[in-house]
């Protein structure tokens, strides 16, 4: 039987600054099945991977990603916050991470979550797709959401490609998704799992956000779930190979 898969929350979020190219190449390093990254525009028009719609967190800067253009963006400093030593950190473009993974040789599975329930950043699902065909990729990809009229824009656009649903309450899609089924997997909540392992309703396979605890890893093994994603990729790997 196949094991769960084991997904890197926003790189190897736990142990390096979030969604930077030395937080991936860890996760790469220690084995992760897959990595999970946030997508958003800058002003003019670029993918840059970053989860918050601001900078104020992640960053010496304040503001509004989209009211950044990537030359300042990439002038700020994306590691201090998370530990002094990571202070040469920059924001990637959604075209490095790729070219990282591809000359790493990494041949598993690239989640990227399109940040478009604040802001609906106009065309960043075509200039995505884009991204990602422009070459020939070792890895595999999914696209996840919270917003639903962004899985039917993915999906106008290519109708094979892979379209995870995002949600903590289910219900509020539930009228839409039994309408037109574009998902193939459902990336919900840990809590809402318990609350519906048992219910027909879980009718798509799941991947689960975000499972850090090892009380929490155990149980999703011992379910085995189809994937978890997790700040500790190194530590659940271990966990899972005792389990």
């Amino acid at each position: 039987m196949k094991k769960t898969e084991i997904i890197a929350h926003r790189g190897s979020k736990g142990t390096h600054p979030e969604n930077t190219l030395i937080a991936f190449e860890e996760a790469i390093q220690v084995g992760s099945d897959g990595i999970e990254l946030d997508v958003h525009l800058t002003r003019d028009g670029e993918v840059v991977v970053i989860h918050d719609e601001t900078i104020d967190r992640t960053s010496n800067g304040r503001g509004l990603v989209r009211e950044y253009s990537l030359k300042k963006l990439k002038m700020l400093d994306m590691g201090s916050w998370f530990d002094s030593k990571f202070k040469s950190c920059t924001i990637p473009t959604l075209q490095e991470v790729i070219d990282l993974l591809n000359q790493a040789g990494f041949n598993g599975l690239l989640n990227i979550e399109l940040k478009t329930n604040k802001f609906d950043y106009p065309g960043i699902e075509r200039k995505v797709v884009e991204k990602l065909s422009k070459q020939a990729n070792l890895f595999s990809v999914v696209f996840s959401s919270f917003n639903y009229q962004t899985l039917i824009r993915l999906n106008a656009l290519d109708r094979n490609l892979d379209l995870a649903l995002l949600f903590e309450d289910y219900e509020e899609n539930k009228t839409r998704l039994d309408k037109k089924n574009l998902i193939k997997m459902f990336h919900p909540s840990l809590e809402w799992f318990k609350n519906n392992d048992k219910n027909q309703s879980l009718k798509y396979p799941v991947r689960l956000w975000t499972i850090n605890s090892e009380e929490d890893l155990v149980y999703c093994f011992s379910k085995k779930v189809f994937g978890i994603f997790t700040d500790f990729p190194q530590k659940a790997i271990a966990i899972r190979d005792e389990n």
